[in-house]
């Protein structure tokens, strides 16, 4: 088949449009005897026919094998180098009490950057030794609060908040750890938006300003500094930005051991995922592996001890584990012109859009999407998935293929949808979040129920009486 000329360069149209990826789906999709998408023993119209859609799918299963193996991988290539590691669950990416029980039951350890974030950790029981706490502009009521319950490590994002921590720990009769993030000026090979070291942005302070602010940090009786933290951006499929980063924090980190011992070292995340069949990801093993090796060779050039090193995965323990399923509402053939021709591009709108999904809108990030109700023999037909908003930018898949027969009514699943999709959900023309929905072994159940318009409408101030007795 002929790629249709509306295309990306590097979509080709699929020999089979019901295939599923693996790199894109969970461990435990895949489809049933009767061509139905299902993960782990459910399937997609029985989770449709329970929850309703749009409906948020996590393979639990797949999450805390995730989990688990970052913690395995990054402790045995730092203990081959004679050091130890700390592996941090990045909670912006998707936080629940379960998903906090899920990742600290694997050994992990939580990175959250809000009060509300905090609150949810400490909901889900999760010792609070084991958070560390970012943000670019901590209020004075969410450093007290964390460094009265204990939490484990505070970041320093600013000059001005080394007074703030400090005072609070005073006031707590505590010794607060902190760390300082460090804009390491690494520009990092991914969205604009996506890219967090580059020198013109809000996050750390510069490496230039980086030994007075620990100065500062080490003159107070009330902070331990643990040690440098740089996070250079998200979705990042290269390792040559991290290896840089490393070698800049460490040339620092050697020079500030002459005042006093530096335990930590944390290169933070943004390891990438796929979201379609070409993208290439570096799997966990690798990224531990090149880790330990760039620290242990610039730590041995150095002639410096290897710290324990803190990394802080977020979309790559949750992001592949779930999937987005939505219900077609209408669907249009629309005639684009392209050069001296024509193409249809067809147009499937669902029963979200950017209100579950904005990356989408935001990063023109990449999807895919299958059918998940049936299987199809039909010709693949280049689709473009948009949602019900009033936005014209409100599309959920910008092209992949589907069988030409896609009709209304059917069942399709946009997949690698656990990272930054609920976490970053609205109620844009007053439409519910949907609920999230984690399947195991054959049984699912809600972990974040789904909204209802009575939910949108009680913080409402100005609700009367209805004179007609209408709701």
């Amino acid at each position: 088949m002929t790629a249709n000329p509306l295309a990306p360069a590097w979509l080709r149209p699929p020999a089979d449009a019901n295939v599923l990826p693996a790199t894109v789906w969970s461990q435990n999709a895949g489809r049933a005897a009767s061509g139905v998408l299902e993960v782990a023993g459910v399937t997609a119209t029985a989770l449709a026919d329970e929850f309703g859609t749009p409906l948020y799918v996590v393979d639990e299963a797949d999450v805390r094998a995730r989990a688990a193996e970052a913690r395995d991988c990054f402790d045995r290539e730092f203990a081959a180098v004679g050091s130890a590691a700390k592996v941090y669950y990045a909670g912006k990416a998707f936080l629940s009490t379960e998903i906090a029980r899920w990742v600290t039951e694997a050994g992990l350890y939580i990175d959250i950057c809000s009060g509300g974030e905090l609150a949810v950790a400490l909901t889900a029981g999760v010792d609070p030794s084991r958070l560390g706490f970012h943000g670019n502009n901590k209020s004075l009521a969410e450093i007290d609060r964390a460094v009265g319950v204990g939490v484990g490590v505070l970041v320093v994002d600013s000059l001005v908040e080394i007074e703030r921590i400090a005072d609070a720990a005073a006031r707590h009769s505590r010794v607060q750890s902190v760390r300082l993030r460090l804009n390491s000026g690494v520009h990092a090979h991914t969205h604009e938006y996506l890219a967090t070291a580059r020198e013109d942005q809000k996050f750390g302070i510069t490496l230039a300003d980086a030994a007075d602010a620990v100065a500062r940090i080490r003159s107070h009786d009330s902070l331990l500094f643990l040690g440098l933290h740089s996070h250079i951006g998200s979705q990042i499929f290269e390792s040559e930005g991290f290896v840089e980063s490393a070698k800049r924090l460490l040339a620092l980190h050697a020079e500030l051991l002459s005042g006093g011992p530096i335990p930590e070292l944390n290169l933070g995340g943004g390891f990438g995922i796929a979201y379609t069949s070409v993208d290439t990801a570096l799997p966990m093993p690798e990224i531990a592996a090149r880790f330990a090796g760039i620290v242990a060779s610039e730590c041995a050039r150095l002639d410096i001890p290897v710290p324990l090193v803190a990394v802080e995965p977020g979309r790559s323990i949750v992001g592949p584990s779930t999937f987005t399923l939505y219900e077609v509402g209408t669907i249009k053939d629309v005639e684009v012109t392209v050069g001296e021709t024509t193409a249809i591009r067809k147009y499937v709108s669902v029963d979200g859009g950017m209100s579950d999904n904005i990356r989408t809108a935001l990063y023109a990030a990449d999807y895919s999407v299958r059918l998940a109700n049936r299987v199809s023999d039909a010709q693949p037909a280049l689709v473009r998935i948009a949602g019900k908003h009033c936005e014209s930018g409100d599309i959920v898949v910008l092209a992949d293929y589907l069988p030409a027969d896609v009709t209304p009514g059917d069942l399709i699943a946009v997949p690698a949808t656990g990272a930054y999709h609920w976490a970053m959900a609205s109620n844009y023309n007053y439409l519910a979040r949907p609920a999230v929905v984690a399947v195991r072994d054959g049984a699912a159940r809600v972990i974040v129920r789904g909204e209802t318009e009575a939910d949108l409408l009680s913080r409402d101030a100005g609700i009367r009486p209805n004179p007609n007795g209408a709701p």
